[in-house]
């Protein structure tokens, strides 16, 4: 190779290298404040666009706020350090049973058809939906889009949020939800509390309604090894499907127990 091929190869070399850092440097990057919102936002709506999202989309992104609600709330989840006597004690537990137990008998044939079509019996989906909105009494009142926007800058778990508001954004271009759709404090919205991606991958309509919220929430337990006829206990066969709708070991265990009361059981 001659002296000039050399200086040329490097020459590429070295600006390749600079448009790669470049590239990085206009990437965006979380934050632990307020302060670096406005700019991130701009970085991810730039790669937002490179990635397809409509302008619809990225207008609506353009328009959140930093959420220092949500963020106080993700920083202050104390109740799942709880005991199980104290976490259903301090979630309603006995009203949910009770409450949960006359929706079974009101909404039998609602119950019946999910439980033939998923195999998931009603006391663990209703125990989810007292448990998440109190049957759809407390969804929430933040702004959807600006929590989990927010959650996406945030650098505590910047990975799995981005995940989030990419599929937020897609069901924004979709027009399934819009810029203006209200959830709870990380962006859960509907009767059992959906995130965008598993909207996107489990949702079956409108999850205000309450028929497709447990609809999809059964899909959703399918989707994730629930079986048929099997017990839904810890131990047991389904009780992998509940590990997989929440993280916590007390939220878990909680719906185990008070979806067997409202089944019948002790």
């Amino acid at each position: 190779m001659t002296k000039s091929k050399q200086l040329t190869m490097a020459t590429f070399a070295i600006l390749a290298m600079l448009a790669c850092l470049s590239s990085t440097a206009d990437a965006a990057s979380c934050g632990s404040g307020a302060a670096g919102f406005e700019g991130w936002k701009q970085a991810f709506a730039e790669e937002a666009r490179a990635k397809g999202i409509g302008a619809s989309a990225v207008s609506a992104l353009m328009g959140t706020n930093y959420a220092s609600a949500t963020i106080a709330a993700d920083r202050g989840q104390r109740s799942f350090s709880l005991s199980l006597e104290a976490f259903l004690a301090k979630r309603g537990a006995a009203t949910i049973v009770a409450r949960g137990r006359a929706l079974k008998q009101s909404q039998g044939a609602l119950f019946a058809s999910i439980q033939q079509r998923y195999g998931v019996p009603p006391g663990p989906l209703i125990a989810i939906w007292g448990m998440e909105t109190g049957f759809g009494s407390q969804r929430g009142n933040q702004n959807m889009l600006s929590s989990i926007a927010t959650l996406a800058y945030d650098c505590r778990r910047p990975e799995y949020f981005t995940d989030q508001l990419y599929a937020a954004l897609k069901l924004i271009d979709r027009g399934v939800l819009s810029g203006a759709t209200r959830g709870s404090m990380h962006g859960e919205v509907g009767q059992t509390q959906f995130l965008p991606k598993t909207i996107l991958e489990y949702g079956t309509g409108n999850l205000d309604n309450a028929a497709n919220a447990l609809s999809s929430t059964a899909n959703f337990l399918k989707a994730h090894g629930w079986r048929a006829g099997a017990g839904y206990q810890p131990g047991e066969a389904n009780f992998a499907a509940i590990e997989a709708w929440n993280a916590a070991s007390v939220y878990q265990r909680a719906i185990a127990l008070m979806g067997r009361q409202i089944d019948g059981g002790e």
